[in-house]
């Protein structure tokens, strides 16, 4: 039977290379601390940066970083063993999801073959049964090779209106083709979970996926300052039903994590990294089902920059900054089970991303309402701050 706890180890978590800060959770100030990572020690900087907000906002968030003095709170190692739940010691520091104050935002249909699953969705009205046929029709119609088209050129929008005189469009396709692209909020601040915690399903669905997704880490002024991995757990029958359904099929408790950590752009990994990445993912059931799939960054379908600038503009801002869902090329369609209702979850899988660059963020599903709840909000946060007098 899978477990977190083998996951939970410095060799499956982090990658050889790179600047990598975090949080985890001081027993001793009853609170969380901002973390550098100095090889496996944890450095507690919070004294210079009491939230991770501020150090994301710094002109040189990697050199502030490098820079700042700290205490020691410890091994990696140790702090990974005690964080999933069931392993959890209140008296010792455990990992928590790397943000705190910035906004949760993801990019929906940003990729080809995601925006054809998201109208075969549309399509089967929530019925994963009557999928298969749909994604037939549908790839004869448009085929599923649509990488090298640019959203909003001419030449898609000539796409565009043959498929709306064939009766074949699609809000789906509306994003991802069309000029505007898709930015929802994900999560509420300070909801998210990280590495070795639950993640969250709501109960409602019976055909849902995990979406493997590099995360970018965006300062308030709109500069692009590190990237993470994410997992933006998806209820496809709840969107599916109706678009306007998106809110609950994407925001519910524990179901958005985040992690293991920020690694934060400089001379060895820049925004030219996250568009080379490649993401992978595993899917491990108690009933000895093993899913594996990924995402190759590099046929995303709008670049990570423009993304941003839909979502951080003079129209928009955020000014404790915000973090961004890149959307995911993954969409499973493998049956688990019955033929034709494709994959989806079972509870106590556990969830791997990873990559390369940034390591791997793992989680085990659960109900939403069997997960942690959400107690810790920034009126805890700010109270918390105050008495330790960082703030």
């Amino acid at each position: 039977m899978p477990s977190l706890a083998e996951h939970m180890t410095v060799a499956a978590t982090l990658p050889r290379t790179g600047l990598f800060v975090g949080r985890v959770w001081n027993p001793g100030e009853d609170g969380p601390a901002i973390i550098r990572l100095d090889g496996e020690k944890v450095i507690d900087i919070s004294a210079r940066f009491p939230t991770m907000r501020d150090l994301c906002e710094e002109a040189d968030p990697a050199r502030a970083a490098r820079e700042a003095e700290g205490e020691n709170l410890g091994g990696l190692a140790a702090i990974l063993a005690n964080t999933p739940p069931e392993a959890r010691k209140a008296s010792q520091p455990w990992l928590l999801p790397p943000i705190d104050l910035q906004c949760v935002k993801a990019a929906g249909v940003t990729f080809a073959t995601s925006m054809l699953e998201r109208v075969i969705e549309e399509r089967a009205r929530g019925n994963p049964a009557a999928a298969a046929e749909i994604r037939n029709s549908i790839g004869e119609l448009i085929g599923d090779d649509l990488s090298k088209l640019k959203p909003g050129s001419p030449q898609a929008m000539k796409l565009k209106q043959v498929l709306i005189e064939k009766g074949a469009w699609s809000q789906y396709l509306e994003v991802g083709i069309g000029p505007d692209a898709e930015i929802f909020t994900k999560s509420q601040v300070l909801s998210s979970v990280g590495h070795g915690m639950e993640a969250g399903l709501n109960a409602i669905s019976t055909w849902n996926n995990p979406e493997p997704e590099v995360v970018v880490v965006v300062a308030s002024t709109g500069a692009i300052i590190g990237a993470t991995l994410g997992n933006d757990v998806n209820l496809r029958d709840v969107e599916g039903r109706s678009g306007l359904l998106l809110g609950k099929a994407k925001d519910n408790n524990a179901s958005c994590a985040i992690g293991p950590f920020i690694r934060l752009f400089d001379a060895s990994f820049s925004l030219d990294s996250v568009r080379k990445m490649q993401l992978s993912l595993t899917v491990e059931g108690e009933d000895g089902f093993v899913l594996k799939g990924g995402s190759n960054m590099a046929r995303i379908s709008r670049d990570p920059a423009d993304l941003v600038g839909q979502m951080l503009n003079p129209n928009h801002q955020y000014p404790d900054g915000a973090v961004l869902f890149l959307g995911t090329l993954f969409a499973p369609v493998e049956d688990r089970g019955e033929k034709g209702k494709g994959f989806t979850h079972k509870l106590g899988d556990i969830v791997t991303v990873s990559s390369d660059e940034l390591g791997a963020l793992t989680n085990r599903m659960v109900h939403s309402d069997k997960a942690a709840p959400w107690t810790w909000a920034p009126s805890h946060l700010m109270r918390n701050l105050a008495r330790r007098g960082l703030i």
